[in-house]
């Protein structure tokens, strides 16, 4: 049993309980909040850890200023502050390495000043259409835009949500937090590293899969047909719902065209002689219907004319959030047509579209929709919400937007909102005086994050209700709950024994071979659970670590900040990954071939570093 023999039943509870978290969420039985409430509770419960301890991460700084740091990235992100950054990132070059290094520093630089998932949102669908002016396989590009933003966060300490974890939870335990630049020791060097793996060699390993939109289109024309109601149809005056028409089971109605105008087709839609029912689903639903009275074949078959393809609603590309209450759920079961006001004519997951009905397809992180819905889509689901989508971006007409100058496509995108524009260099300012102020030690990152964020909401740089939108409930939950469980960990002498099993693994080595050891374990768990969970697992057994070899405690902190962001081998560690993976036609296993060599290069530099820094 080792250093685990003399633990107290409060440790084995504990124990069991992180053993039960980790399992669920690599199992995905439970959402990641509800997953960590439920440890959480368990521990409440069971007397492990008091009330205060279990609740006091949700009044953590880091908690705190993550959510700030949330609505700084909308305020810009609404003002479009961004947007003119086009020229700077894409040049008219088509030579793919020389591009992977221009937007992939702009990138980082970026992420290492707000959360990378609204810039890899704002990147995603300009980064298509510049990869299909140039005929580039949108998969060779997909990838290194996620590297970037994930070594760019390793910049500052406000760059992502676990190195303000790391300091938030480093303060709880009575150490001194980590500075606002001492992950830069890592992170600028990483930037650079990754950046040369892929203009020197790596950009070889991505897959050549060209973009995604062939293979769902046709899939979604094959699943396309029309019937027509006739003069004897029992289905006039009937609403579509009364008619049984909505949902097949194998096929969904989408439209109805009546007198050559094209309605949704909502269940309170009465149905008239004449009316064509367009219909997403598999040929034997369309036989069952015409054996119906009264409704008739209008179009030859997938195997003759092209169903008909409506102009008056937009297509749009929806990301489905690891956090969205899509996940797990069919489209009917989630109400998606009266909820999200908008039609899936299709589902591409990974790199192949959903062959199975779409309204009876359970619905996974990562799923890139198809969505007919109306102009305002958009804006009523972009990033700004990342609760339900991680992306929105338009489908049709991408590449005559692409046309357009950095200066006209915001007219386009957000017609109206010029004087939301006018304040982008105030949004740029506030978002480089919190940093500004953070750095200099006039206030803390919590305080300048929180001042920040209120300032955008006050000068209109976003509404109250964006902002609303833009806190990520759930991120702050899991982190809030974790925080929690963290408690119990250091309390209960998991985080001693642990440590002692990391030093008796090393006994001899020295400390290089613990931090070593601590990243590579960090680094697995945020591979196959949350980063934000495993930086609070292990930054315990990594202080009481730094604590029994009489380290400072940055070191260790910074290696479990580093470690626990570092995640290149699969989509699921970090959610740039799993931003990306539909839009770049990617498989699981592309981030494992790509990433593998980005995670050794990363690992070494970070151990090597630190040793020389504060070793």
């Amino acid at each position: 049993m080792g250093p685990f023999a003399a633990l107290g039943p409060d440790a084995w509870i504990t124990l069991a309980v992180v053993g039960g978290i980790v399992g669920a969420l690599v199992g995905e039985v439970l959402r990641p909040d509800l997953t960590m409430l439920a440890g959480l509770a368990v521990l409440l419960v069971a007397g492990v850890v008091t009330p205060a301890q279990a609740f006091g991460g949700f009044s953590n700084s880091a908690v705190l200023a993550v959510g700030a740091l949330y609505i700084v990235a909308a305020g810009v992100q609404h003002t479009r502050a961004l947007v003119r950054i086009d020229a700077w990132l894409f040049s008219d070059s088509a030579n793919s390495a020389g591009a992977l290094a221009r937007f992939m520093g702009p990138t980082a630089f970026l992420s290492g000043l707000l959360n990378n998932t609204p810039i890899v949102a704002m990147l995603i669908p300009r980064l298509q259409r510049w990869a299909d002016e140039h005929d580039i396989p949108a998969s060779k590009v997909m990838i290194p835009l996620s590297y970037a933003a994930i070594t760019g966060g390793m910049l500052t300490l406000v760059g992502t949500s676990t190195n303000l974890i790391v300091a938030g939870l480093m303060e709880a335990e009575g150490y001194a937090p980590l500075g606002l630049f001492d992950v830069t020791w890592i992170g600028v060097p990483a930037v650079l590293v990754v950046i040369a793996y892929f203009v020197l060699g790596g950009h070889r390993l991505l897959p050549n899969r060209g973009t995604s939109a062939p293979a769902v289109e046709a899939e979604m024309e094959r699943d396309m047909f029309e019937v027509k109601v006739t003069v004897q149809s029992p289905v006039i005056g009937q609403t579509v719902k009364e008619a049984g028409l909505r949902d097949l089971g194998d096929a969904y109605l989408t439209h109805v065209r009546r007198d050559g105008q094209m309605m949704q087709a909502t269940p309170r839609l009465m149905l008239e002689q004449g009316d064509v029912l367009t219909f997403n689903g598999r040929l034997a639903a369309r036989e069952r219907l015409l054996r119906r009275p009264g409704l008739k074949r209008t179009l030859p078959g997938p195997d003759g004319a092209d169903p008909i393809r409506y102009k008056t609603l937009p297509l749009y590309e929806a990301v489905v959030a690891e956090s969205s209450d899509l996940v797990g759920q069919t489209l009917g079961e989630a109400n998606f047509r009266e909820e999200y006001q908008g039609v899936v004519l299709g589902i591409q997951r990974e790199d192949q579209p959903v062959t199975s009905p779409v309204g009876t397809t359970r619905l996974q992180a990562g799923d890139l929709l198809i969505v007919e819905a109306p102009s305002d889509f958009e804006k009523r689901w972009s990033s700004g919400s990342r609760d339900e989508f991680y992306l929105v971006a338009p489908r049709d007409g991408r590449a005559q937007r692409a046309e357009a100058t950095p200066e006209e496509a915001p007219d386009e995108e957000d017609a109206g909102d010029e004087d939301r524009r006018a304040l982008a260099p105030l949004a740029l300012g506030l978002t480089g005086g919190m940093v500004l102020a953070a750095a200099t030690g006039l206030v803390p990152i919590v305080t300048a994050a929180f001042v920040a964020g209120l300032l955008m909401i006050l000068s209109g740089c976003l509404t109250g209700a964006e902002a609303q939108r833009a806190l990520n409930v759930q991120v702050l939950v899991v982190i809030a709950a974790a925080l929690g469980i963290g408690q119990a960990v250091e309390t209960t002498g998991l985080a001693d024994a642990a440590a002692e099993g990391v030093l008796s693994l090393t006994e001899g080595l020295g400390p290089v071979a613990v931090l070593a050891a601590l990243y590579l374990t960090t680094n697995l768990l945020t591979e196959i659970i949350t980063n934000n969970a495993a930086a609070v697992l292990m930054l315990p057994v990594s202080m009481s670590t730094a604590a029994t070899l009489g380290a400072p405690p940055t070191a260790f902190g910074v290696v479990v900040a580093v470690a626990a962001s570092a995640s290149f081998i699969t989509p699921i560690g970090y959610q740039t990954n799993l931003m990306v993976m539909a839009p770049g036609g990617y498989r699981f296993a592309d981030y494992a071939r790509v990433g593998l060599p980005v995670t050794l290069l990363v690992m070494t530099l970070t151990v090597t570093i630190i040793s020389l820094v504060w070793l």
